[in-house]
Order: structure tokens, then C-alpha cells, then sequence
């Protein structure tokens, strides 16, 4: 694009103009964020020290081999040779092969300009060798453990991507080229936008707007699904949902979603709702919607979670049908939650209460954490604990923002360049309106989860844990369970998945698929979509690589493959179907219930 000189000559005077009034509210964005008061401290410190010690253990192993180094060094030092050739070359006029080229998934430099101008093209080749050397001396560095290696790398993959030249305003053509059309309004719009994300955030985690959040709103075009709550407790609403069919089966069926998550990425809209399929497949359907915590749940435990959870919905929908059986589903730690509940149950020989467990993307073996691994250690987790202790809670921002991390490129600095740099306002997407929806879980409980689940792995032991002074066994629940993990999944790696479906069930009584996508692109995938496909086999092997060998691979969705195996497992048959109300539980409030409405913001505030 070219402009001619008066125009670029006045827009850079505006620019300029925009610039020192940009500059003046920007500091005092920044200091009013620092300078947040807060009754916790801080456990930022304390983690940045664990990552610190992983570095100094590569720095240690990287001088056991400083011939590898300077290799490494003499590599470099030859492709920027070779990119300095190549782009004088470029200058001149003539062709020349580039000497580094994005990945394809890489985003970050879809702009023309990154290839067709010259010294565009440079700083971009001249990032990615620099960038990509970085990691490449991480990855062949001997004498490491895989802990401190993994730590090593994420530290300084967020290094390296926060330097990107693509999120420098006077760097990505994107933004030069908009502030010079503007006169620099896009960045008086994101310094404003700015300052309204700094005043939602958690101290020391910039929550950024991914969505616009005044197109949705809870109950009106997301969490439609009719319905009702029919029982509440200081933990949960529990939802039974209006039927479409004339008649529903005869046993139930509760879904337990993650506590950590609003329930409704289960219900997101018509055309891809989990919740509003199941009942029109003919099932009774209850949801458990959790209570978005403030310090007045501290105490809180996982027991409570248990019992003021699951088996509280559990009491609840034998008085709304009368039936003592349900099959029940449990999606990521709501599934780590509804195992726990099994093998408590099972022990208090009230076990046949679940008559069939299904686990979406479940970890019941935590001894591969995926990612989120880098953030599992004592030292993290200890100053958490401190944190929690004074707030009561744990905010739901700060994890938000630290699985943001794990995906920085996509979902912390694309919406940095678009929202702050660009000043546009982000799409209207339902996912990452949810995705943003954050909830508090309670002090107690939070910690015994990271201790006993992630730190120390005792749900798999027999005995490891108590539930109410109860010692459970997960080896011990023999019911039908069907395991659906996703190939792409970071946060519950399938591999893991696996490793719990061997544990509980029973073998036999196991079913293991695995669908395509990711954590929630792979779960949520409506057969009407036709996506992704599935895997299966009728067999647990020893290991999930074998196990692999051996699948048949489906197109379409797992859905139907779940709906086939739920009915052959007895308590079908076909009953009038209930309506929310009929049974002995009134009806307290309509579907979806003010929990799921309560957002962090509201919930601090009281």
C-alpha cells in the first residue's frame, strides 16, 4: 500500500500527538496494576525460584558438553551470514531461498510484508534462527532430567515468543500500517482496552478480553438447554433437564463436569450441546453446576466435594425418580471427582449406586501430567498454599492465565497484537466466552487435590487416600466404565487416560476410545459435525501404544459409539418421561440456575 507523502507526513504528526498521551495513561495503567493491594502473598517468587534451580541444572549440564555449545554458536553465526547475504541480495533485486521459514501452524507472520519487503523479511529470519537456536541447544543438551528439561523449555519458550518482533508496535507492518492510517487511535483504543483488562485481572497475571463478553449471556445464548434446578446445597445446584422424547429410560443419568470450569461447555448452543443430545437420545438427564467459591467456602475439602457433591445429586435424583441407579458421566477432574465417588461408594458397599461410569479426557493416574506438569511442584505448590491460606480461595484468573501460558502464541499474544497494538475488539466466540468464564475453588480443597492427586499420585494406591475417614480403592470398583480421551489432548495426555482405565473397571468391563482434536474440540463433537473420527478396540492392552496398534479407526463421532455401549448395559427400559417437578423435588429454580451466572468479579465483590 502507498500513501502519498502529505498524508504519511500528517499521520505521523498524529501519531506522535497519540503517542505522549498513549505513553502518560499507559504508566499509570502499569503502576495502578503493580501497585494492586493484596492480603496474599505472592507465590510468583517461589516459582520463579523452582524454575530457576531447573537452570541452573542446565547451565551445569550444558558446560559437561561446551564443545556441543560452541557448535551450536559456529551453526549460528554461519546462518546469519547467510541471511545477511540473502537479504542484500533481496536488496539488489534478485531471488534468494530463504535461510528460515515459519512452521506452518505458525501464525505470527501470515502478513505479506514479512515476506515481500526486505527488511521485514530480515528481522523475521533473523528472530526464528535466533529463536530456534535457543530451544535446539535445550533439546540437545545431555545429563538433564526430563523435569528440569521440560521447565527449561517452557521457561524459555515464553522468552522467546514474548520477543517476537510480531508484538512490537513499531516492528509488525500490521500495526505500522494502522497507525499510520489512524494517526495512532488503534493505540489510544488498546491502551484504553488495556487498562479495562488490568482492572479484571489477578495481580500478576494479565487476563486479557479473548471474546466479547457482551454478546453472551448466561441463560440467553449460552446454557439454553430447558430446564430446572431441583436441589442446591453451599456446593452445587444440581439441573434436571426438560425431556424431548415421550419416553426416557428408566435409569438416570448425572453428569459431573470439572469443578475447576463452568459446566455449560456442555451446553454452548443447540447444534453442539452434549447435554441437549443426551435428552434427545432419550436419557433423563441432571447436571451438577458448581458454586463459583469465595472465602466463605475455604474450609471446603475434596470429601465435601464427594459428599456434598456426588452423592448429594445422587440422593437427590432417587427422590426425583425414585430409581437408586443411575449411569453417570465425569469430564476431566469432574471424572477424577466421580471415580473418587465410585470407590467411596464401593466401599461403604453402596457401590452398585453407579451402575455404569463414563470419564471424558479423565486422569486418574497423575504420574504423566502432561504440560501442566511444570507448574506441579513443592516448591509451587507450598507458596499457593500460603496464598489460598489468607484468600480462602483460589482464583480462577490465575489459572486461566497459567493454561493460557501453555498455548502463549495462540491465546495470550495474538489477542495482545489485536486487542492492544491493532485496537480492535476481539470476535464474539461462545468457547472462549467460556473459556474466560473463570471459577474459584475453595482453599482446602484446591490444596489437597495438587498434593494428593498431581504431587503425589495416591489416588491410584490402594488405600492412598480417605474420603470421611474412609480409605478407598480404585482397583476395587469392578462397574462398566468407558474411558474417551482425545489424540491432541496437553492437559490429560491419552496416554495417561490409559493408564487409569487399567485401573479401574475391571478389564473386562472396560472400554477405551480415543477420539480425534483436542481437550474439548474432541469431547464436545456432535455426530450432526461429522469430525475428527474415533479409534477403537474391544481390548485393554498392557500399554496404550499397543493397544493403538490393534484399533479400528471410525469416521464421525464418539457419541454413537457411547450411546451403544450405555444400552447394553442394562436399566433401559423405557419409562413416561419425567418432567422436572414431578417427582418429590419442587422445582427451586429455571434451568440454568444463578451459579452457573456468577461470575469471579461478582463473587469478590460481595
Amino acid at each position: 500500500m502507498s500513501m502519498p507523502t502529505e498524508s504519511i507526513e500528517t499521520a505521523v504528526r498524529d501519531f506522535y500527538d497519540a503517542a505522549g498521551h498513549l505513553t502518560e495513561h499507559y504508566g499509570q495503567a502499569m503502576a495502578k496494576f503493580i501497585e494492586q493491594p493484596t492480603s496474599a502473598e505472592d507465590p510468583s517468587a517461589s516459582v520463579m525460584s523452582d524454575f530457576m534451580g531447573a537452570m541452573t541444572e542446565f547451565g551445569k549440564a550444558l558446560m559437561q558438553h561446551p564443545d556441543k555449545l560452541v557448535a551450536k554458536q559456529m551453526e549460528l553465526m554461519k546462518k546469519q551470514q547467510e541471511l545477511f547475504q540473502h537479504t542484500a541480495l533481496r536488496f539488489l533485486g534478485q531471488e534468494a531461498e530463504p535461510v528460515a521459514t515459519p512452521d506452518r501452524s505458525d501464525k505470527r507472520f501470515k502478513d505479506e510484508q514479512w515476506s515481500e519487503n526486505p527488511l521485514f523479511d530480515y528481522i523475521k529470519q533473523l528472530y526464528l534462527l535466533q529463536s530456534n537456536s535457543m530451544m535446539d541447544v535445550i533439546h540437545d543438551t545431555d545429563d538433564m532430567s526430563d523435569n528440569a528439561r521440560k521447565k527449561v523449555e517452557y521457561l524459555v519458550r515464553q522468552y522467546v515468543n514474548a520477543l517476537a518482533p510480531t508484538n512490537f508496535a513499531s516492528l509488525n507492518p500490521e500495526v505500522i500500517r494502522k497507525t499510520l492510517e489512524s494517526g495512532g487511535a488503534n493505540l489510544l483504543k488498546g491502551q484504553a482496552q488495556l487498562m479495562k483488562d488490568l482492572e479484571e485481572s489477578v495481580q500478576g497475571a494479565l487476563n486479557i478480553a479473548m471474546t466479547d463478553t457482551s454478546a453472551f449471556q448466561v441463560g440467553r445464548n449460552v446454557a439454553v438447554t430447558p430446564g430446572a434446578v431441583v436441589y442446591q446445597n453451599d456446593l452445587i445446584q444440581l439441573i434436571q433437564y426438560t425431556p424431548t422424547t415421550a419416553k426416557t429410560y428408566k435409569r438416570p443419568l448425572l453428569v459431573v463436569p470439572p469443578f475447576i470450569n463452568k459446566y455449560y461447555i456442555l451446553d454452548l448452543r443447540e447444534s453442539n450441546s452434549f447435554l441437549k443430545w443426551l435428552t434427545d437420545q432419550g436419557h433423563t438427564v441432571f447436571c451438577i453446576s458448581w458454586v463459583n467459591a469465595g472465602p466463605s467456602l475455604r474450609d471446603k475439602g475434596f470429601d465435601n466435594f464427594v459428599e456434598e457433591g456426588v452423592v448429594a445429586a445422587l440422593d437427590a435424583i432417587e427422590q426425583a425418580t425414585g430409581e437408586k441407579e443411575v449411569n453417570a458421566i465425569g469430564y476431566c477432574v469432574g471424572g477424577t471427582l466421580l471415580a473418587t465417588t465410585m470407590a467411596y461408594l464401593n466401599k461403604k458397599k453402596q457401590g452398585d449406586r453407579i451402575a455404569s461410569a463414563t470419564f471424558m479426557a479423565t486422569l486418574l493416574d497423575f504420574s504423566m501430567p502432561g504440560e501442566i506438569g511444570v507448574f506441579i511442584n513443592e516448591t509451587a505448590i507450598s507458596a499457593l498454599e500460603k496464598q489460598m491460606n489468607l484468600l480462602g480461595y483460589y482464583d480462577g484468573r490465575q489459572m486461566s492465565f497459567s493454561f493460557n501460558t501453555l498455548r502463549e502464541n495462540d491465546l495470550f499474544w495474538s489477542f495482545f497484537i489485536n486487542n492492544y497494538l491493532k485496537g480492535e475488539r476481539p470476535a464474539a466466540f461462545d468457547l472462549l466466552y467460556w473459556n474466560t468464564d473463570s471459577t474459584n475453588l475453595p482453599a482446602r480443597m484446591h490444596s489437597y487435590y495438587l498434593r494428593n492427586m498431581y504431587l503425589e499420585n495416591k489416588l491410584v494406591e490402594k488405600d492412598g487416600i480417605e474420603i470421611d475417614g474412609t480409605a478407598i480403592d480404585l482397583a476395587a470398583v469392578k462397574s462398566p466404565c468407558y474411558f474417551i480421551s482425545t489424540a491432541q489432548d496437553h492437559i490429560a495426555l491419552w496416554e495417561a487416560t490409559y493408564k487409569g482405565a487399567k485401573v479401574l473397571g475391571g478389564g473386562k468391563n472396560t472400554r477405551f476410545v480415543l477420539g480425534g482434536s483436542g481437550h474439548i474440540a474432541g469431547i464436545v463433537n456432535p455426530p450432526v459435525a461429522n469430525k475428527y473420527g474415533y479409534w477403537t478396540n474391544d481390548k485393554l492392552a498392557a500399554s496404550p501404544d499397543e493397544w493403538f496398534k490393534a484399533t479400528e479407526n471410525h469416521d464421525g463421532s464418539w457419541w454413537l459409539d457411547w450411546q451403544s455401549w450405555v444400552l447394553q448395559k442394562g436399566g433401559m427400559d423405557e419409562v413416561e418421561a419425567r418432567q422436572p417437578g414431578s417427582g418429590k423435588l419442587p422445582v427451586i429454580e429455571e434451568a440454568p440456575g444463578r451459579f452457573v451466572k456468577q461470575r469471579i468479579i461478582d463473587v469478590l465483590n460481595k
